[in-house]
Order: structure tokens, then C-alpha cells, then sequence
């Protein structure tokens, strides 16, 4: 009987491997979910810098009473902008939505809101990003849906649109509602 060389027999081993991998991840639940360690967690500080002419927030606002989103934003982000008739359509709708300017100067974030419409009841600024990492945002837009008592219930990463809103923000505020 001939022996077969290792090296022969390592790189198909090592193929199948990847593939199965790879197989696994394209039949997950959510492939689009990332995962956070604060889902269920409560939410963190928000040590965000005042942006002049808007309402800031802190982390006890968080904490008060009935369901909430916080959502981190930029002027320079386009999904931002994409994002932003869903967020101004939830506070048409009297849900409290609290925004985390990030790394973004004041002055471009009050334009921003000015052609678009201001759907936060409270501002704050993230100039350094440290309030984001904190967050464990990567990416901008992020939306965080909190309850009453100033838990994530769900992270969702990407700009909220009516599909995410209907299939994804909607059921958490409805669970949390509960």
C-alpha cells in the first residue's frame, strides 16, 4: 500500500474546512446582524459635549420611563441622510429619540438638521469618537433601541429604512413596550 504525503492531503482538508465555514455563515439567522455585547445590557455613559442651540443629554435620561432610541450620526454620513425621514416619521409618532453627533463639527451638524428636520429631543456631541467606542459603534449610522429602564434591547447598525423599521425597530419597540 502506497502512503499518501501529508502535503497531499492538507490543502483539500483545509478547503473543506473553509468551505463549511463559509456555508454555515450564509445560512445564519441574520446574516445582516452584528453582534453587542449590550444587547440586554444596560446602556452606557454618554458623555457627550453640548452642541449650541440643541438640548443635550446624559445617561439619566436614559433611565426614565418608556421606550426610546438613541441614534449616532454625522453630516458627512449619506446613509445618515438616507436614514433621516424614518427617524423624523418615529418622532412624528412621539417616540423620544436622542441623537450622538459624531465626530462632526457643530456647526455642520446644525445645518445638517436645519434642511433636513430635527427629530431628537436631545443632542450631544462625540468629537473625539470616545462616546461611540464606548457604544461599540463602528460605523455610522448606528440606532440603539433602550427601554424604560435604560437597557439595549437592540442594536442595529446601518441606516434604519422601512424595510429595518417595519421588520426590526418596530418589533423591539413593541416587545419593550410590553
Amino acid at each position: 500500500m502506497k502512503k499518501i504525503p501529508l502535503l497531499a492531503i492538507l490543502p483539500p482538508v483545509i478547503f473543506a474546512a473553509l468551505a463549511g465555514l463559509f456555508l454555515g455563515g450564509m445560512f445564519r439567522d441574520d446574516p445582516d446582524a452584528l453582534p453587542s455585547t449590550l444587547v440586554g445590557a444596560p446602556a452606557p455613559q454618554v458623555d457627550v459635549s453640548p452642541i449650541p442651540g440643541f438640548v443635550p443629554f446624559t445617561r439619566a435620561v436614559l433611565e426614565q420611563p418608556g421606550v426610546k432610541i438613541v441614534n449616532f450620526w454625522a453630516s458627512w454620513c449619506a446613509p445618515c441622510r438616507v436614514e433621516h425621514p424614518y427617524l423624523m416619521q418615529l418622532q412624528a409618532e412621539g417616540l423620544p429619540i436622542y441623537g450622538v453627533n459624531q465626530r462632526d463639527k457643530p456647526e455642520n451638524a446644525r445645518a445638517f438638521l436645519a434642511e433636513l428636520g430635527n427629530p431628537y429631543e436631545g443632542i450631544g456631541g462625540d468629537a473625539n469618537g470616545r462616546v461611540s467606542l464606548d457604544w461599540g459603534v463602528y460605523g455610522l449610522p448606528e440606532t440603539f433601541v433602550i427601554d424604560g429602564e435604560g437597557t439595549v434591547l437592540l442594536r442595529f447598525a446601518g441606516p434604519v429604512t422601512e424595510v429595518i423599521l417595519e421588520n426590526r425597530i418596530r418589533p423591539a419597540l413593541a416587545a419593550a413596550a410590553d
